[in-house]
């Protein structure tokens, strides 16, 4: 308002010049005065020339309109006798229909009388050709249109019914009616109709007033019998794969099921009928629901029958994909089916599914592996030579190792199919599907590898009568598995499924799987080494028994055992090298001696708190060898030495448990036979040689000089006439031995 009244704004209704130009000359200077003048002066042309232009631009406009009101002026005169014209004439036939009305009004009366009569006569003609339009609807099997027409009729017999000429009529319809209800009765109990024909029928009966409590039972009785001939003709279809099989009871069995319970419930659940009790929709409700449950559990068992028949024969995708099919179908069930509750779903069927698959894999596996380990067995019989095994072994191990792992892998992958995101069911939501997860790391994976352990353990007893070469494979194995194999397998089957089994208290942890498999690696070694000392005791104990030892010769060579025994531990030596490195050596044989062996007849004593020294029985006098009292300073100072430990996994430990069996058998034979001086100096060579020789398979020679000692000792201890060789000898008979 303000802006408005503002007398020194010139873009106001309220502008004062006079007052505008009294303040101008007033507050500014001349030369603000004249750029004022010079901006008014600007804005006033451009204002003129705007005008101008907005002229010149509307001319046609404004002269266009001028014209459309002239003529507008002419046509509303025009237009004003026009409407007085309709005017009158409007009148004029007003007074016309006026004078009709007045002349027809008797008429019209009539012709209302005329048309009700026309109306009754219809009906009656309509009742009296009932009888027979009832029957040929009737045979044309047209039984909707029949009974809606007597539905219509009663209306008209309701209300003439009483009248004689009516009353014969009415009876005949009653009576074909009647028929036609004890046919559809028939029709209803008739085995093998569809769910849609039962429904049909049903409303029929229902509309011809039925009893509605005995047409409900009727229904599920007869739709019973009717679902029960589909599962029959299902369990025949064992031909088709399980989609084809999915599909057939989806398209038949429950859409026939959905329709009855459909059907079933609009008729008798959703509608309220008078003359029944009141808990009757409550009842019906509940019969549907068992009705329901039971044709759906009949269903799911058949399918869960032929999922575990298929289980390790059919495509497991395939198998899946129809259950999935299923599953979707069931839960559309649900949400059409409202207010009733289908107890059993087909996860369980999935989940059992998984289970029964995690057997199928496992004991797959059991059979692979059993195929492998008699692969490996017929692999060493047929080896050729010590070496060429040796260098079979590496690659025996690697194919059992690799084929066990990638099949393991394989099984894994398969599995997790189950799992995958594009199915409408997860049954890792489930409880029982979480522990079926859990099961495959416990009782797949894990399950498989402690039948590993449980069956290379076997392997190990005294009882099994395994080639040494093949508990030496199998305990390298066991090795590789527990430091790579375990911990690859379980990382894997943790990280595919999702698996947080560092925070469980109820999964096995990887630490006890690797202890498991290093417990049974160590039982196989010892049984290998075990083994191979009991087959060269063997050797050493007939070569001392057999031997008539107060009889001998003089000795002129190293017994052919003693060689023997040197050459099998040279292959046992390569066999070994060839899957474990020695803890010395970077493998092999040693090329030098310590500083204490020597081909001399000198064999060490050891005590652990005694530096190691010398002895030399050839230095004794043959009254000092008759003497115990040597023999018992060196046992009364020596170290107990353990024959039978675990030995470590390095060739080395293996082969050094090899030798001490041996020769604590050897020892032990000595001290049961008696010598003549031949014999032993015979004794004196042969160990000799092997001092000579042993000490290449050993990273400490002194428990062998010691074993060796004792072995002398025991036959000094056992010998006649206690005269040893003169070392020279003993060098140059072993020399060119």
């Amino acid at each position: 308002m303000a802006d408005t009244a503002n007398p020194f704004d010139m873009d106001t209704s309220g502008f004062d010049a006079e007052k505008y130009l009294e303040k101008l000359l007033k507050d500014c200077s001349l030369r603000e005065i004249m750029d004022t003048e010079a901006a008014v002066v600007k804005d006033t042309q451009t204002l003129h020339s705007d005008m101008q232009t907005l002229v010149y631009e509307n001319y046609n406009k404004f002269i266009s309109a001028t014209d459309t009101i002239r003529k507008m002026k002419n046509d509303f005169k025009q237009m004003e006798s026009d409407v007085n014209l309709l005017m009158n004439k409007m009148q004029s036939i007003t007074s016309f229909s006026e004078q009709i009305t007045g002349t027809l009004q008797g008429t019209r009366s009539q012709l209302c009388r005329l048309s009700e009569k026309h109306s009754l006569l219809k009906r009656l003609q309509f009742l009296s050709t009932l009888p027979a339009k009832l029957k040929s609807l009737i045979e044309e099997q047209n039984y909707a249109q029949a009974v809606q027409d007597y539905l219509h009729a009663q209306k008209v017999f309701a209300q003439y019914g009483r009248q004689p000429s009516f009353d014969g009529i009415k009876r005949e319809c009653d009576q074909i009616m009647g028929d036609l209800k004890d046919k559809l009765r028939r029709d209803f109990q008739r085995a093998g109709n569809t769910a849609q024909s039962l429904t049909e029928i049903g409303e029929l009966l229902l509309q011809l007033d039925e009893k509605t409590s005995d047409l409900a039972s009727e229904m599920l009785t007869c739709a019973g019998k009717r679902l029960h001939e589909q599962i029959v003709m299902l369990q025949d279809q064992t031909e088709r794969d399980m989609l084809e099989f999915v599909d057939m009871g989806i398209d038949g069995f429950l859409n026939d099921l959905a329709l009855v319970v459909t059907s079933y419930f609009d008729m008798f659940v959703a509608k309220h009928y008078e003359q029944e009790r009141d808990d009757f929709q409550e009842n019906a409700l509940n019969e549907l629901n068992i009705f329901l449950n039971q044709n759906i559990d009949k269903y799911l068992n058949l399918v869960q029958d032929r999922v575990e028949s298929d289980i390790g024969y059919g495509d497991t995708q395939v198998m899946l994909r129809a259950l999935d099919r299923l599953h979707r179908r069931l839960q559309a069930m649900r949400n059409i089916c409202r207010g009733l509750e289908v107890q059993k779903n087909t996860v369980d069927i999935i989940i059992g599914a998984a289970h029964q698959l995690c057997d199928a894999h496992s004991k797959n596996l059991r059979d692979h592996f059993a195929d492998s380990l008699s692969s490996v067995r017929l692999s060493l019989v047929s080896a050729k030579s010590d070496a060429a095994t040796g260098l079979n072994l590496s690659e025996l191990i690697g194919n059992l190792y690799v084929s066990m792992v990638e099949k393991i892998k394989g099984v894994l992958q398969d599995l997790l199919i189950f799992l995958r995101t594009d199915w409408s069911f997860n049954i890792k939501a489930e409880h029982r599907g979480a522990l079926c997860v859990e099961g495959i790391r416990e009782n797949l994976l894990i399950g498989f590898l402690r039948h590993i352990s449980k069956v290379m353990c076997g392997f190990a007893n005294a009882s099994s009568s395994s080639p040494p070469n093949l508990l030496l494979v199998l305990s390298k194995t066991c090795l590789e598995l527990e430091q790579q194999g375990v911990h690859i397998l379980i990382a894997l089957v943790d990280d595919l499924y999702e698996i947080d089994s560092e925070n469980s208290a109820t999964l096995t942890h990887e630490t006890e799987i690797c202890a498991e498999m290093r417990e049974t690696a160590q039982s196989l070694l010892d049984a290998y080494v075990r083994q191979q000392g009991t087959n060269i005791s063997q050797m050493l104990r007939k070569s001392v028994e057999t031997r008539d030892w107060l009889n001998c010769l003089e000795p002129r060579s190293v017994r052919a055992v003693m060689k023997r025994v040197v050459e099998e531990l040279g292959g046992i030596e390569t066999v070994v090298a060839s899957l474990y490195e020695s803890s010395g050596n970077a493998g092999g044989f040693r090329t030098t001696a310590s500083s204490d062996s020597s081909r001399k007849t000198y064999f060490s004593n050891f005590t652990a708190s005694k530096p190691q020294y010398r002895s030399n029985w050839s230095n004794y006098t043959p009254s000092q060898l008759e003497s115990s009292y040597v023999s018992n300073i060196h046992r009364l100072f020596s170290e107990r030495v353990d024959i039978f430990t675990s030995v470590e996994f390095t060739k080395a430990s293996i082969v050094m448990g090899i030798i001490k069996i041996g020769l604590k058998t050897l020892l032990e034979c000595v001290r049961l036979r008696t010598f003549s001086k031949f014999g032993l100096q015979q004794i004196q060579v042969d160990a000799h040689y092997l001092q000579m020789n042993l000490w290449r398979f050993v990273s400490d020679e002194n428990l062998v000089n010691f074993l060796l000692d004792e072995i002398l000792g025991s036959a000094v201890h056992r010998c006649l006439e206690s005269v040893l060789m003169e070392p020279n000898a003993v060098e140059i008979i072993c020399e060119r031995g």
